[in-house]
Order: C-alpha cells, then structure tokens, then sequence
C-alpha cells in the first residue's frame, strides 16, 4: 500500500486534506510542478465526469472539486497504489507539500505573538516533519519548491524549506488566510509573505521614523500620566505599536492613491491618536483636562476620549484627508457609522470613490468578538448597498479585555478576531513589541484592500499597561498577568536599544528622543510633521447654510399641478415590453388616474411624488429597509419585476430613477436584516451628505427596538454631544389594527422622551398629502434634524385618508390640523379631543355615529416641536369649551399621553378641565386577540365622548 494510503489518520486526510487543495492549485499553474502521480491524477479530473455528472475542464469551478478532494479524503479513496519505485521520491514530495501546506493552515499557533510570554507554544504535530515520517536522514535531501515563493530555484532541501516556513509563518507575524475560498487571493498572500519571509525590509530612516512614532506614543501616555494623575484616558501604553502602525496606514495610503480616511474607534489610544496621528495642538487636549475648554455653545458637550476630529496629513503620496468620527462609549456601534459616511464620501466622487476613500475601524480583543453589531457590520461588507470597497481593520489586543476579563469568559473561539472569517477575511496577527512587523503587516493590509477591495484584518497583541482605566488596579483580578506587566521595559525601550545595537542610532539617543518630545509637550506644540492648514478638498461639503438656523416650520413645499402631472406620467411608464404583475398593473393604472386629478391621492403615490419631485430638483434619495422596494405592506412597489425575467437578469425597473434625464440618483435597497447596523449605516452616510434625503424603514416601528443604541447615541443626542447634524429620516409603521403585540406599536413614548433642544422632528402624518409635503421639507429648509415618520398600516390603503391633487400644489405640511367637518359650530362647542395618527379616524366615525356635534377633534401632526402657536389660535375658536381630552390608541402609559399633557396643560384656559381617553396601562404594547382590541377602541371611544374619568386636571 502506498504511503498517501497509509496516512487516513494524519492531518493530511479526514475532513479537509489541505494540501490536495495546494497541489491542486500548483497543478492548474503549472501541470509539471507536481509529482508524476498527483499529476495523473488531476489529469483525470479534465477527462472524467466530475461530482455533478458534467465533464470537467481546466477552467471549472474550483470549488466543487475541493469538495469532490475533501469527500475522497474521508473515503480514504485518493490515489490508486503508486509503484514502489515511487514511494522514496513521490511519497516524500507528497509530504514536503503537506508540510507547507500544514504551516500556512497552522503556522499561526507556533507564531510568536505575546510580549508577555505566558502562553507555551502548543503541541501541533502536523508541524514537525517526524509525523509524516519524514527523519533528520532527509533533512538535506533536495525537494521540488514550485509552488512557495521562497526562492527563484525549483528545488530546496526539506531544512531551508522548513527553516523558511517558520521564519514566514512562525515568528512575529502569524497569519490567518487558508479559509478564504478565493485561491486568487490565497496565492497573492502566499508571494507576499513568502518572498519576504515575513520580514520588514526599512532603511535606518523609516525606522528612526518608528522609533519617534513610539517614542510619542509613550510619551504623551506619560506626561498626561504625570500631569493629570488620576484622571480616566483609557491609555494606549503597552500598545504604543498601534501608532506607528496608523501612521503608516495613512502614509501609504496616501502612496496608493487614496484622498480619504474615515477612521472610527473606541476610547483606548484615542487621545494619542489625536495628538500623535491627527495633529491636534497638546495645549487643546490639556484645556480639557482642566475643564477649561469650550466646545463652541453646544448643549451638552462631551468627554474628551469620545471627540472626533479632522486634519489633512501630507503622505509620501499627496494630502490625505483623516476623519475621526464621533463615538459614544458604546465602543462598536461606531463601525456601521463609518461605513455610512465612507459610502458617501464615496459616492461624491463618483466612479473612482471606493479607491480613493478607505474606512479604517479600530478594535478593542473582547469588544470585535462580543458585540453583535461587529458581525451585522461585517455582513454589509460585500452587498451592493452597503459596500465601502474593503474595511481595514485594526486590533489593539490586550489579550483580556476589560482588566477583570479572562478569555475563557469572553470569548468561545481561539482568536478575538474569528468573526471575520464570516467573510473570509484574511488576519495578519503580529506581536506588538516588534514595531517593524506591526508596520510590515499594516502596509500589507492595506496592499491587499486596495488589490481585492476586501476586509483585512491586522490584529496588534500587545498588553495594557494601566488597566481599563487609570483609576483601575488590574493586579486585583491579574496578579500574575500585571507582574509580568510591570517588569517590561516598554516597547519603545526594546526596540531604541535594537537600533542602537543595529547601529542605526547612538547610544543615548534613544533617551534624545523622549527629551525632545517632551519638550515639545511643556510647550504644547505640534507632535505631527506636517499637518496641512491651507489644503482644500474639493470634494468636501459646505454645511455652512445648515449652520446656526433656527427652527422654522417654513418651506415653500407645494408643486405647479403641470409638473405633478408630468412627473405621475413619468413614474406610472414602464418600458415597451415589460410586464408587471397585474396587481402592479391594478396599481399603477390608479397612480395614472391619481396623476390626472380623477382620483384622490393614496399614500403610496403621495410618497412617490414626493420622491419624484426631489430627485428632479437635483436631491438624491437613498431609501433603505427590510422591504423598502415593495414595501412591507405592498403599498409602495417602487422597483418593478418583470414577470418574465428573473430579478438576477436584470428584470428590474426603477421608474423615480426615469423621471428625468439630468435627475439626482433615487437607489431604494431592501436590505439585509439587521436593524443596528444598517440605521448606523444609514446615519453616517447622513453626516457626510446633508444635500441627499436619507431613509431608514423599519419593517415594523418596533424594529427600531434592535437599534435603539444608535437612537440614543446618535440621532438623537448627536448635535447637543458633538455639533453634529443629520436628516436621517426614520419611517416607522405604527398603528393598533388588532394584530397582536409585536408590531403595534413604533415605541413613540421613547422618541418623546428624548425630545429636547430642538433635537428632531417626531411626527404622525395622517394623509398623503401630508407626507408629501413632510418629505419635501425635509430637503427644502436650510437645516438638517433628524425626522422620525410614525408612518400608518391601515391608512396606506384608507380611501378617508387619500388626498385631492390640488393639496400637493397648495399648502405645506400642517403641524396640526384643525376641524374640517362643517357641520360642527365654534360656538356650541363644549369638548375638544386631541389626538394623534389612525385613531382619528375611529374618533370622527364615532362622533358621526353619536351625533356629538357639540365636540370639535384636532390631529397633531407633529408631536416635537410641539405647535403651541397653531393650537392657541385653534382654542380660541372654541370659547365655550370646558374640556381638553387627549385620545389615543397606546396604552396610557405608552403614546403620547405622558408627554403632551404639559403642552395641552399650558395652552388651556382657566377653568378648562384636561383628561386622557385611551387603553389603560399594559405590560404589553398590545392585546393579541382581536376580540379584546375591539373590546378596548369601543371603551376608549366611549371614554372619549362620555363623562370625564379617572385623573382629571383643572387649569
């Protein structure tokens, strides 16, 4: 029996049998560079019916056949015997291959990555040439290399091969990158790494260049230490590495041609990123700590270590431009933000954006592994709404955590960094006290993202010196760990005395270094040579007509009939041939006869026009959410599917992207299911492009539920926090239609609560003409709020609800509307109800029922800013009203109840008494049987027209 039969229990064989897939990637290179055997037998694969019964050929798919290798290798069932003659030679360069094979699977486990040393090498036997029978006999025996990238020779001895794979594979740089499917790839990092041997090539200039990254890296963590001791910087020392490893990223960047970084990250290294990469002056970060630096009138302000920033760095390659996005304490939520604004940037700068803005996402070890939105983030990486052309991503690993952790808690995987093999990711994991290999690993990642316009990871082991924070005594949790810690010298030291050893610097130079730096903190100068102050970016926005406006509920919104008409004409065409489904056909017929004024308006047509008109004013739309393109409740239909064609086939038309032939861009995307990431998304993309309408659907209001850190961190609080502004708009579906718990409710009690300083806009419109003009005015008025839609179920389809043409060529959005029956007079008026969304509909049905024409009923329409103005005019049409009743369809202790007491409250009149008719309060957002939802509108409408119950207030 042949030696390849004999080895069924090693590494080479069971589930995957790594390298048949490396022999076969070097026989489709080159048919001659694989023993004699192996070469007959993938010769067979172009001759032989292949797994699925189809004839194979050289060009087939490369993926089916390393399945056909792997379902072999369980089998047992490789090769037929080979001669005996063959087995020293053939049997032997079987194994060479394996080894290498074995090394760049496993090659990461021996590689020596901590700069505490406390892990022992792991036990891999697969590594060691005795398990494939291999003896120090042929160590020197000469091997075929064809298919490594050591040497330019086609033969090694089994010594200088293993001694290249360990010096590759093994020593401070271990790399991840055999999972990635792409054999493309896989070689392009196999040349890389291999034809370097992993091995930093700088001249004694780049590295005096590191030297003095680091030295004011650990520099400025010990003068902040010393000057301001006590004080929380969540302190970058033991992970000094980190900034020459993101002054190299931007400096070869600018080298590949990229003009923009959008860099996002979490509190560690933050100031000295700032400081030390940004340029921001020290004496600026020091008013800080003293509480003496004013952030310009914002309302709330924010600690120093969540503050963005943004500079233009000259590189070796032309100015780049760095922006360090804002970032709340809840660490990751920061990365769909960035990828939203890199996706902007982006798409400004037309066909060459995705190569010339890079997103950079900085990581903490338990933060990348443990947070939900890391994965949701990196699931958007490769879709075609989402996608940024490749994130870099860095890991400042500390091997723990928070200083309490223990990576058995934190984690179920070997490394912090395995999510990303979600996406095949490559992970050049690199030892922090090696400077140069964290630069060579940095430069190399950003190679391969600009190569494959994928994600790379580089992921920096190091150690934090001070805890999780400065307050913090990690020797409470890590007795053994922080010993360790407190004997390292510091990366700066080792690597000082490596040059001076090297020769590359004097002695006492090193100790220059820190001199000169710290001179330059006493007198709070630049640390970053040079940071351009006159560069302009012609690609950069002007928010300066958004800047300093007040609020305005003004917005010339209404459109000439003519052009209504032109554009329904437009977005109800499809092309000659196409065929829609016939309930579309039903559809768009109605929108013809809605467009032409013979009917009225519904919600979906409404919206559509809306749409139609600001694309055709030069205002790009994204509109993004689980089912935005139908719509969830098939209301909206805005992508058309041909019914003969598949949607791969292009079968697809957009009728808002044919409105007009100079129109702005109108991209609707259904998106991946993710609430977090996509609204994070969606809200950066917003920061960086107030001229777009920017649309974040939910399926149901209460998705939001999955992305409330991003409500609360963000869209709500941003502008107070940081100056920040955004238009993201958030549509949420939000009414009681006796259909359970889950989906009644959009959770408008939790956007109220966040009302303050005229922060958003939170509104419930009611007609479609209403959401016409709301949208419109969303782009129109010179500033940019963030607007929250409660948009309705049963209303998109409620014929009380649609709207006359004549409403969109008129008017504007009503913050609140008045009473339009004409039977009801001012003056026998005794009860006002007011309420908000569907439930008005059910209230006048009521009063038509009950003949109440002594009782008036107002819709507020937008519930913040609350209209005082409008509803003091509105009271004083009704002088003899004594009673103020609020009406809604939530539970009392849900809606708007709580909030919009105090508004009613101090409109009122002397003497006129207030009251809630509504659902009692509930656990559960609502019933889930029907029978009970009818029990309780029929209870809140008698309540709202009977005596005056339960807590009444008396202005």
């Amino acid at each position: 029996m042949s030696s390849i039969q004999e080895s069924s229990t090693s590494y080479l064989f069971g589930g995957n049998a790594p390298y048949v897939e490396e022999l076969y990637e070097a026989y489709l290179d080159n048919p001659g560079s694989v023993p004699d055997n192996w070469r007959n037998y993938f010769d067979q694969l172009q001759h032989t019916p292949a797994v699925d019964g189809q004839e194979s050929t050289r060009d087939q798919a490369h993926a089916p056949v390393i399945e056909s290798f792997a379902q072999r290798a369980r089998a047992n069932a490789f090769l037929p015997r080979a001669a005996e003659s063959d087995l020293s030679v053939a049997g032997k360069q079987v194994h060479v291959q394996s080894i290498i094979a074995a090394y760049r699977y496993l090659g990461a486990r021996w590689a020596d990555l901590d700069p505490l040393q406390r892990q022992e090498r792991p036990a891999i036997p697969e590594l060691e040439p005795s398990f494939y029978g291999l003896t120090e006999a042929d160590m020197d025996k000469v091997y075929s290399a064809t298919n490594t990238y050591f040497t330019t020779a086609e033969h090694m001895t089994l010594r200088e091969i293993v001694k290249a794979l360990r010096d590759t594979y093994c020593r401070s740089i271990g790399v991840e990158f055999m999972h990635v499917s792409d054999p493309v790839i896989k070689r392009w990092i196999q040349q890389r790494l291999e034809s370097t041997q992993a091995t930093p090539s700088l001249s004694a200039d780049q590295k005096k260049h590191v030297l003095d990254r680091l030295t004011a890296a650990e520099g400025l963590e010990r003068y902040l230490h010393t000057k301001y001791v006590g004080q929380k910087r969540f302190s970058l020392e033991g992970g000094e590495s980190f900034i020459p490893s993101i002054d190299e990223l931007i400096q070869h960047a600018g080298e590949c041609g990229i003009q923009e970084v959008v860099l996002g990250m979490a509190h560690r290294g933050r100031l000295n990123v700032l400081v030390n990469t940004l340029g921001k002056m020290p004496k600026d970060l020091f008013a800080e700590f003293e509480g003496k630096y004013n952030d310009g009138g914002l309302a709330a302000g924010d600690v120093k270590y969540h503050k963005g920033f943004s500079s233009d760095i000259s590189t070796r390659g032309g100015p780049v431009h760095v922006s360090l996005a804002f970032n709340p304490s809840h660490l990751e939520i920061v990365n769909p933000v960035v990828e939203g604004s890199a996706r902007a940037r982006q798409e400004r700068r037309g066909m060459e954006g995705g190569k010339q803005v890079l997103p950079v996402l900085v990581h903490g070890d338990a933060a990348f592994i443990g947070q939900g939105v890391v994965m949701e983030t990196l699931n958007l990486a490769q879709t075609r709404g989402y996608g940024t052309g490749g994130t870099v991503h860095l890991v400042i690993n500390n091997q723990i955590g928070f200083t309490t952790s223990d990576p058995r808690d934190t984690r179920s995987t070997l490394y912090c960094t395995d999510v990303v093999k979600m996406i095949e990711a490559p992970v050049l994991h690199v030892n922090g006290d090696d400077p140069e290999a964290v630069v060579f690993a940095t430069r190399l990642a950003l190679d391969f993202r600009v190569e494959f316009q994928k994600d790379i990871v580089v992921d920096i082991v190091c150690f934090r010196k001070l805890g999780h924070n400065e307050q913090d005594t990690p020797a409470l949790t890590q007795p053994l760990m922080y010993k360790r810690i407190g004997q390292h010298p510091g990366t700066r030291k080792l690597y000082a005395d490596k040059l001076a050893v090297q020769g590359v610097i004097g002695a006492d130079e090193g100790d220059e270094y820190v001199k000169r730096f710290r001179a330059a903190m006493d007198e709070g100068r630049h640390t970053v040579d040079p940071v351009l102050t006159d560069y302009k970016n012609k690609y950069a926005v002007d928010w300066s007509p958004f800047l300093g406006r007040k609020w305005t509920d003004a917005g010339d919104t209404a459109m000439p009939q003519a052009e209504l008409k032109r554009l329904g004409e437009r977005i109800t065409t499809v092309p000659e041939g196409f065929k829609v489904h016939p309930i579309v056909e039903k559809v768009l017929a109605d929108r013809r006869a809605m467009a032409r004024g013979e009917m009225n308006l519904d919600w979906g047509m409404g919206e559509h026009l809306a749409f139609a008109s600001l694309v055709a004013s030069g205002y790009p739309v994204r509109l993004t959410g689980q089912d935005s393109g139908r719509g969830t409740f098939t209301h909206r239909h805005a992508v058309l599917h041909d019914q003969k064609r598949e949607r791969w086939d292009s079968g697809v038309y957009v009728p808002l992207q044919n409105v007009s032939d100079a129109q702005a861009p109108f991209r609707v995307i259904d998106s991946l299911l993710s609430e977090e990431a996509v609204m994070g998304f969606e809200y950066g993309y917003s920061t960086a492009e107030p001229n777009s309408l920017v649309i974040w659907e939910g399926q149901f209001g209460d998705f939001a539920n999955g992305a409330q850190v991003v409500i609360d961190q963000f869209i709500s609080s941003g502008e107070a926090k940081w100056g920040r502004q955004s238009g993201l708009v958030l549509m949420l579906p939000h009414g009681y239609e006796g259909q359970g718990p889950e989906h009644s409710s959009g959770r408008v009690e939790r956007f109220l609560q966040l009302c303050a300083d005229t922060n958003m806009q939170v509104v419930q419109p009611t007609t479609a003409a209403q959401i016409f003009h709301l949208l419109r005015r969303q782009m129109i008025r010179q500033f940019r709020k963030p607007l929250v839609i409660f948009t309705p179920k049963s209303l998109l389809r409620n014929k009380d609800a649609g709207s006359p043409l004549s409403d969109l060529s008129k008017g504007s959005f009503q913050t609140l509307i008045p009473e339009v029956e004409e039977g009801i007079d001012p003056a026998k008026v005794k009860r006002v109800l007011l309420c908000s969304g569907k439930v008005y509909y059910d209230v006048v049905a009521s009063r038509k029922d009950r003949g109440a024409n002594d009782v008036a009923v107002l819709r507020v329409e937008q519930l913040y800013p609350f209209p005082h103005k409008v509803l003091t005019a509105e009271f004083k049409k009704y002088p003899n009203a004594t009673e103020v009743v609020w009406v809604q369809d939530e539970p009392q202790n849900q809606g708007s109840w709580f909030y919009v007491q105090h508004h009613l409250y101090e409109n009122m009149s002397a003497g006129q008494k207030l009251a809630y008719a509504g659902r009692p309060a509930s656990a559960s957002p609502a019933v889930g049987y029907y029978s009970k939802h009818m029990e309780q509108l029929k209870a809140l409408l008698d309540q709202a027209f009977g005596r005056l119950k339960g807590v009444v207030l008396t202005k």
